[in-house]
């Protein structure tokens, strides 16, 4: 088996399948520790990610953990959600997984850069050609490949999957170290703001005194705004006092970073003979919250056990990835709730609307709790009966 991509992704396929018997190749463009471009949130479907991984003791052990969720509305309203939450930048998190796919037998292939698939005839993948970086091409042949190769359109594209080039979004990051902020900011802090042009910012504090600062823009496809990242993070340091305090008072420690997301399980074929996408390349971050490290690691281990029960069942080509496909259909509804929700990113003022609720209503304060925690949907937030329920004495 040859699993492309050692993100959350990659690396959870790449240990299911070696717990399940197979030769696992695990390969990757850039040689390990990487930093990645990420908000480093780690949210309780992560969390349970990382646990059926063994590995979630490890993480929360170097992880600077939360208890809550501070959401600030663009009218300077605030409302703290109890969630269990933790955050670990991406350089460390990818490196434990990648590791636990190892103890479990992967065998590691990098710096190797994925180039094409490997087909016999037209369109039976049998494996994938690799490029080394000093220029030699080396094919692996392989009964399954799975792409994990995060929201770049380039590999997908290469491998004849990609339906959307352009992304679902766009983030830029920074790390600030400032050991007077450690006691101001306890929670993952998300603020809306309408200088922020439908976008949002954040803060996260990590280990060590060290806040991932930073902003988003999610949009359908058609919406896609016209937007300068760097001066909406300037925007965001200007608006709300607290990211202006944390960069003023600390030390950026490195340059800000962007990235692509691809969100909604959108803008790739999620199969093709002999292949699975998984990950950020089969667009597993939710639209309006930028999130994606659980649904990744939900992927991976979706294609992995795809697989090994294909084998187990002796299941025909088509229908391990029809049963794949199908896995990821299941998940579909989810993803289509966070891209309704995405209107509290175009209208901020329904953020404040939520947030003025939440701070006069325990129960609503529970459902948006709730959504942090899966056990609600964010699509009651933004329709015309949810907001209406929300508005009852009773809510």
């Amino acid at each position: 088996m040859l699993v492309i991509g050692a993100g959350p992704a990659g690396s959870a396929c790449a240990q299911v399948l070696a717990r399940a018997g197979f030769d696992v190749v695990l390969a990757d463009q850039q040689a390990f520790p990487r930093d990645k471009v990420c908000g480093d949130g780690l949210i309780p479907d992560a969390h349970r990610a990382l646990d059926r991984l063994g590995v979630l003791d490890e993480v929360l052990a170097r992880a600077r953990s939360a208890t809550h969720v501070g959401c600030v509305g663009p009218r300077g309203g605030r409302v703290e959600l109890p969630a269990h939450l933790a955050v670990m930048p991406r350089r460390e998190l990818d490196e434990i997984l990648r590791q636990a796919s190892l103890r479990a037998g992967v065998r590691w292939l990098a710096p190797a850069r994925f180039e094409a698939p490997l087909l016999d005839g037209d369109r039976q993948v049998i494996g994938a050609r690799l490029t080394r970086p000093d220029g030699v091409i080396q094919a692996l042949r392989a009964r399954w490949t799975v792409l994990a190769t995060g929201a770049a359109s380039v590999p997908l594209e290469a491998a004849g999957l990609c339906t959307r080039r352009t992304p679902s979004g766009i983030a830029l990051r920074g790390y600030v170290r400032n050991d007077a902020m450690v006691h101001r900011v306890k929670g993952l802090d998300v603020v809306w703001h309408r200088a922020l042009r439908r976008g949002y910012g954040w803060i996260f504090p990590c280990a060590g005194g060290v806040f991932n600062i930073g902003v988003g823009i999610t949009h359908s496809r058609a919406d896609a705004p016209d937007v300068n990242l760097r001066e909406l993070f300037a925007t965001f340091t200007r608006v709300y006092a607290p990211a202006r305090e944390l960069m003023e008072g600390g030390e950026p420690l490195g340059p800000l970073k962007g990235a692509p997301l691809r969100c909604s399980l959108d803008g790739a074929t999620w199969s093709r003979p002999g292949l699975l996408v998984a990950g950020e390349a089969a667009g597993s971050t939710y639209l309006f919250t930028g999130e994606g490290i659980g649904k990744a690691l939900e992927t991976g281990m979706l294609a992995a056990r795809s697989i090994a029960e294909g084998r187990d069942q002796g299941l025909a080509e088509a229908q391990v990835r029809a049963r794949y496909e199908a896995a990821l259909h299941a998940l579909k509804p989810r993803f289509d709730a966070y891209e309704q929700a995405n209107r509290i990113n175009n209208h901020p003022w329904l953020a404040d609307f939520l947030i003025w609720r939440a701070r006069h209503s325990e129960s609503a304060r529970k459902r948006l709790s709730g959504v942090i925690e899966e056990t609600h949907t964010p699509r009651a937030l933004v329709t015309a009966q949810g907001l209406l329920r929300m508005l009852l004495p009773s809510a």
